[in-house]
């Protein structure tokens, strides 16, 4: 997959990961590399934007697998950009669904 659609969808997909359930970093870079390859490596430096931007609150938590794990939590403030996100990218992908629609059918 073409890297700057990667770079692109990235906080949406983090976002979209976190809305029910809190999740650790290396849990969300295996959940999107799942449905497309992503570097665990490029998921931190994300996670940590975000929480600076105020859209994840975190903390840590045991784990019986080795170290304590840092969560993200979705703040309401990350809620409310997620929902500008969805509401961005449905728009942008049906316009771009109809403009390959457009160039395939000529």
């Amino acid at each position: 997959m073409n890297v700057q659609f990667k770079k692109g969808v990235l906080d949406l997909c983090v976002l979209a990961l976190t809305a029910w359930e809190d999740r650790y970093g290396y849990e969300l870079a295996v959940a999107i590399s799942s449905k497309f390859e992503v570097a665990v490596g490029s998921v931190y430096p994300l996670l940590s934007r975000l929480t600076l931007e105020g859209y994840f609150s975190t903390y840590l938590r045991e784990s019986s697998e080795g170290p304590p794990r840092k969560y993200y939590k979705l703040t309401p403030h990350g809620h409310k950009h997620l929902m500008e996100l969805i509401r961005e990218w449905r728009s942008f992908s049906i316009s771009v669904d109809q403009l390959i629609k457009e160039g395939v059918e000529r």
